[in-house]
């Protein structure tokens, strides 16, 4: 089988990560291997560095290049062996996320995120020229507001979801046009719908792209 990489994406409080475990299940009872990771992280080194992106104070160009960096060794270490061995690989967040993040959030130019995406996501797999995308990008819609409501006391908040409000407006409003630049490969989920709903949402976009044989209810170990 021919590797597939899917990121899931969505701004502090959407609840992708609650499905992605579930996910990683279904590819796997329908005898897939399955590789389950994150950005910033994936790596010892990716991981030292997603603690200092978290939580120290930086300016944004030092930020952007500490997570290119990051995702440079995770591709290079986890991402592209996971692929060339047929692996479904399931990421928690992938370069959108910075983006988002770094480019609609804190205003950070976005030509220099492109030129560093540029450098950083060529793949001697890729024919000259293409960078390594997700196939697919599973993207949890959800009204900052709702969000912070999920996030408060749920834990203590790193330098990102402490953030107001209206830096995830922006966060939200960076999602929507990297979905607009790249329709095909994003994929709208309403995630302020109930858990199981959502759950359906995600599902129905793998059967329709051929990427799971039938809808799964629930998630699997979920009560039905």
């Amino acid at each position: 089988m021919s590797g597939l990489f899917i990121s899931f994406e969505g701004i502090d409080g959407a609840g992708k990560s609650s499905h992605i475990e579930g996910l990683a299940q279904a590819f796997r009872d329908q005898g897939r291997r399955v590789t389950l990771t994150r950005e910033p992280g994936g790596t010892a080194l990716a991981e030292k560095l997603r603690a200092l992106v978290l939580n120290d104070a930086m300016d944004p160009l030092t930020e952007a290049l500490l997570m290119f960096a990051a995702r440079r060794d995770h591709l290079l270490q986890v991402i592209e062996p996971a692929l060339a061995r047929g692996d479904v690989v399931l990421c928690d967040r992938f370069t959108d996320a910075t983006f988002a993040y770094q480019g609609a959030g804190r205003g950070f130019d976005l030509d220099v995120l492109s030129q560093l995406e540029q450098w950083v996501q060529r793949s001697d797999a890729l024919p000259p020229g293409e960078l390594r995308q997700p196939q697919l990008t599973i993207w949890f819609d959800l009204p900052p507001e709702i969000a912070a409501q999920r996030l408060a006391g749920a834990r203590a908040p790193d330098k990102f979801e402490e953030q107001p409000v209206e830096f995830f407006r922006r966060v939200a409003d960076g999602y929507a046009s990297r979905a607009a630049q790249s329709p095909q490969r994003f994929a709208r989920i309403d995630a302020a719908r109930e858990r199981h709903l959502v759950w359906q949402q995600i599902t129905s976009v793998l059967v329709r792209r051929g990427w799971l044989a039938i809808m799964v209810a629930t998630p699997p170990g979920s009560p039905a």
